[in-house]
Protein backbone atom coordinates (compact mmCIF):
# COMPACT_ATOMS: atom_id res chain seq x y z
CA UNK A 1 0.00 0.00 0.00
CA UNK A 2 3.14 2.34 0.88
CA UNK A 3 4.46 2.12 -2.89
CA UNK A 4 1.29 3.00 -4.40
CA UNK A 5 2.74 6.98 -3.94
CA UNK A 6 5.60 6.16 -5.57
CA UNK A 7 6.30 7.61 -9.20
CA UNK A 8 5.22 5.77 -12.28
CA UNK A 9 3.93 2.91 -9.60
CA UNK A 10 1.13 0.79 -11.38
CA UNK A 11 -0.53 -2.55 -10.18
CA UNK A 12 -0.11 -4.09 -13.72
CA UNK A 13 2.64 -2.98 -15.80
CA UNK A 14 1.93 -5.04 -18.95
CA UNK A 15 0.23 -2.17 -20.67
CA UNK A 16 0.91 1.54 -19.54
CA UNK A 17 -0.28 2.84 -21.94
CA UNK A 18 -3.54 0.90 -23.10
CA UNK A 19 -4.52 1.85 -19.14
CA UNK A 20 -4.44 5.10 -20.00
CA UNK A 21 -2.71 5.83 -16.83
CA UNK A 22 1.30 7.02 -15.93
CA UNK A 23 1.65 5.95 -12.56
CA UNK A 24 1.86 9.72 -11.40
CA UNK A 25 -1.53 10.59 -10.05
CA UNK A 26 -1.16 9.47 -6.45
CA UNK A 27 2.75 10.75 -6.33
CA UNK A 28 1.30 14.58 -7.35
CA UNK A 29 -1.61 13.93 -4.61
CA UNK A 30 1.24 12.74 -2.02
CA UNK A 31 3.79 16.16 -3.46
CA UNK A 32 0.79 18.27 -2.71
CA UNK A 33 -0.75 16.86 0.69
CA UNK A 34 2.83 17.18 1.80
CA UNK A 35 3.03 21.18 0.41
CA UNK A 36 0.58 21.80 2.75
CA UNK A 37 2.43 20.26 5.76
CA UNK A 38 0.18 16.84 5.78
CA UNK A 39 0.29 12.89 4.92
CA UNK A 40 -1.76 11.02 2.94
CA UNK A 41 -1.84 7.21 3.41
CA UNK A 42 -3.60 4.04 1.73
CA UNK A 43 -6.00 1.48 3.21
CA UNK A 44 -7.09 -1.46 1.76
CA UNK A 45 -8.92 -4.85 3.34
CA UNK A 46 -7.36 -6.59 -0.11
CA UNK A 47 -8.21 -7.61 -3.24
CA UNK A 48 -11.94 -6.91 -4.45
CA UNK A 49 -12.62 -4.58 -0.82
CA UNK A 50 -12.26 -1.12 -2.31
CA UNK A 51 -9.84 1.48 -1.21
CA UNK A 52 -9.85 4.30 1.26
CA UNK A 53 -7.29 7.27 1.19
CA UNK A 54 -7.17 9.50 4.46
CA UNK A 55 -5.44 12.87 3.78
CA UNK A 56 -4.86 14.28 7.13
CA UNK A 57 -4.27 18.19 6.77
CA UNK A 58 -2.98 20.76 9.96
CA UNK A 59 -5.37 23.65 10.91
CA UNK A 60 -4.49 26.94 10.43
CA UNK A 61 -5.56 30.00 12.34
CA UNK A 62 -6.75 33.64 10.54
CA UNK A 63 -2.96 35.05 11.55
CA UNK A 64 -1.09 32.28 9.80
CA UNK A 65 -3.63 32.50 6.75
CA UNK A 66 -3.25 36.24 6.20
CA UNK A 67 1.00 35.64 6.71
CA UNK A 68 0.09 32.81 3.29
CA UNK A 69 -2.05 34.52 1.23
CA UNK A 70 -0.45 34.72 -1.95
CA UNK A 71 -1.89 37.33 -4.09
CA UNK A 72 -3.95 36.45 -7.66
CA UNK A 73 -2.46 35.39 -10.82
CA UNK A 74 -2.62 37.97 -13.41
CA UNK A 75 -5.36 36.94 -16.11
CA UNK A 76 -4.44 35.29 -19.16
CA UNK A 77 -4.00 36.61 -22.23
CA UNK A 78 -7.80 37.37 -24.22
CA UNK A 79 -8.26 33.93 -26.01
CA UNK A 80 -10.77 31.45 -27.03
CA UNK A 81 -9.72 28.42 -25.67
CA UNK A 82 -10.96 24.89 -26.72
CA UNK A 83 -10.04 21.67 -24.45
CA UNK A 84 -9.55 18.50 -26.11
CA UNK A 85 -9.39 15.34 -23.46
CA UNK A 86 -11.13 12.29 -23.13
CA UNK A 87 -10.21 12.16 -19.23
CA UNK A 88 -13.66 14.34 -18.17
CA UNK A 89 -12.41 15.42 -14.99
CA UNK A 90 -9.19 16.59 -16.17
CA UNK A 91 -10.28 18.91 -19.23
CA UNK A 92 -13.20 20.34 -16.50
CA UNK A 93 -10.53 21.45 -13.99
CA UNK A 94 -8.88 23.00 -16.79
CA UNK A 95 -11.51 24.73 -18.27
CA UNK A 96 -12.68 25.85 -14.62
CA UNK A 97 -9.64 27.41 -13.76
CA UNK A 98 -8.68 28.92 -17.12
CA UNK A 99 -12.32 30.43 -17.10
CA UNK A 100 -11.49 31.51 -13.37
CA UNK A 101 -8.70 33.40 -15.75
CA UNK A 102 -10.57 35.20 -17.56
CA UNK A 103 -10.08 32.70 -20.34
CA UNK A 104 -13.39 31.95 -22.88
CA UNK A 105 -13.50 27.99 -22.82
CA UNK A 106 -14.68 25.22 -24.59
CA UNK A 107 -14.22 21.36 -23.95
CA UNK A 108 -14.55 18.56 -26.16
CA UNK A 109 -14.14 15.00 -24.92
CA UNK A 110 -12.55 13.13 -27.82
CA UNK A 111 -11.40 14.23 -31.11
CA UNK A 112 -14.43 13.68 -33.36
CA UNK A 113 -15.94 16.22 -31.52
CA UNK A 114 -13.26 18.34 -31.15
CA UNK A 115 -13.30 18.95 -34.62
CA UNK A 116 -17.23 19.92 -34.87
CA UNK A 117 -16.38 22.26 -32.19
CA UNK A 118 -13.45 24.05 -34.96
CA UNK A 119 -16.16 26.17 -37.27
CA UNK A 120 -18.84 27.26 -34.33
CA UNK A 121 -16.55 28.17 -31.75
CA UNK A 122 -13.98 29.26 -33.80
CA UNK A 123 -11.04 28.84 -30.64
CA UNK A 124 -7.31 30.92 -31.04
CA UNK A 125 -6.23 28.12 -29.45
CA UNK A 126 -6.74 24.05 -28.91
CA UNK A 127 -5.15 22.20 -25.82
CA UNK A 128 -5.13 18.66 -26.69
CA UNK A 129 -4.48 15.78 -25.12
CA UNK A 130 -2.17 13.24 -26.92
CA UNK A 131 -3.37 9.88 -25.55
CA UNK A 132 -6.78 9.65 -26.22
CA UNK A 133 -8.89 6.51 -27.47
CA UNK A 134 -10.30 6.20 -31.09
CA UNK A 135 -8.89 9.50 -32.52
CA UNK A 136 -5.59 10.35 -30.80
CA UNK A 137 -4.26 13.67 -30.32
CA UNK A 138 -1.70 13.49 -33.16
CA UNK A 139 -4.51 12.44 -35.90
CA UNK A 140 -6.90 15.56 -34.48
CA UNK A 141 -4.17 17.87 -34.84
CA UNK A 142 -3.52 17.16 -38.38
CA UNK A 143 -7.00 17.27 -39.10
CA UNK A 144 -7.21 20.63 -37.65
CA UNK A 145 -4.23 21.64 -39.66
CA UNK A 146 -5.67 20.52 -43.08
CA UNK A 147 -9.05 21.99 -42.29
CA UNK A 148 -8.20 25.33 -40.38
CA UNK A 149 -4.40 25.78 -42.21
CA UNK A 150 -2.12 27.95 -39.62
CA UNK A 151 -4.51 29.10 -37.16
CA UNK A 152 -5.79 28.35 -34.80
CA UNK A 153 -2.68 27.52 -32.46
CA UNK A 154 -2.14 24.13 -31.09
CA UNK A 155 -0.61 22.94 -27.67
CA UNK A 156 -0.04 19.10 -27.19
CA UNK A 157 -1.07 18.50 -23.37
CA UNK A 158 0.92 15.17 -22.65
CA UNK A 159 2.54 13.03 -19.53
CA UNK A 160 4.65 12.16 -22.26
CA UNK A 161 7.63 14.45 -22.88
CA UNK A 162 10.53 13.08 -24.16
CA UNK A 163 12.36 13.97 -27.09
CA UNK A 164 10.93 11.61 -29.29
CA UNK A 165 7.02 12.54 -28.15
CA UNK A 166 8.39 16.21 -29.15
CA UNK A 167 9.29 15.73 -32.37
CA UNK A 168 6.03 13.50 -32.88
CA UNK A 169 3.78 16.69 -31.70
CA UNK A 170 5.69 18.75 -34.28
CA UNK A 171 5.36 16.35 -37.24
CA UNK A 172 1.57 16.28 -36.08
CA UNK A 173 1.36 20.31 -36.56
CA UNK A 174 1.74 21.41 -33.28
CA UNK A 175 3.30 24.62 -32.04
CA UNK A 176 3.91 23.75 -29.03
CA UNK A 177 4.20 20.68 -26.38
CA UNK A 178 3.52 21.12 -22.33
CA UNK A 179 3.78 18.03 -19.64
CA UNK A 180 0.79 17.93 -17.80
CA UNK A 181 0.14 18.90 -15.68
CA UNK A 182 0.62 22.62 -17.60
CA UNK A 183 2.77 25.09 -15.97
CA UNK A 184 0.30 28.01 -15.46
CA UNK A 185 2.97 30.17 -16.36
CA UNK A 186 4.20 28.66 -19.37
CA UNK A 187 0.77 28.39 -20.70
CA UNK A 188 0.25 31.78 -19.94
CA UNK A 189 3.57 32.60 -22.15
CA UNK A 190 2.24 30.41 -25.01
CA UNK A 191 -0.71 31.63 -25.05
CA UNK A 192 0.25 35.12 -25.64
CA UNK A 193 2.00 34.20 -28.56
CA UNK A 194 -1.85 33.31 -30.46
CA UNK A 195 -3.19 35.86 -32.69
CA UNK A 196 -6.72 36.27 -31.85
CA UNK A 197 -9.02 35.21 -34.77
CA UNK A 198 -10.67 37.57 -37.16
CA UNK A 199 -13.89 35.53 -37.18
CA UNK A 200 -14.83 34.68 -33.79
CA UNK A 201 -18.38 34.51 -32.89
Amino acid sequence: LASVFEMFMQVDRSSRRAQGGLGIGLTLVRTLVELHGGKVEAQSGGVGQGSTFVVTLPLMDDAAAAVDARPSPPPFPDRRLLVVDDNHDAADTLATLLRALGAVVAVAYDGPSALECLEPFAPDVVLLDIGMPGMDGYEVARAIRRRAGAQPLLIALSGWGQEQDLRDATAAGFDHHLVKPPDLDKLAAVLATAAPRQNAK
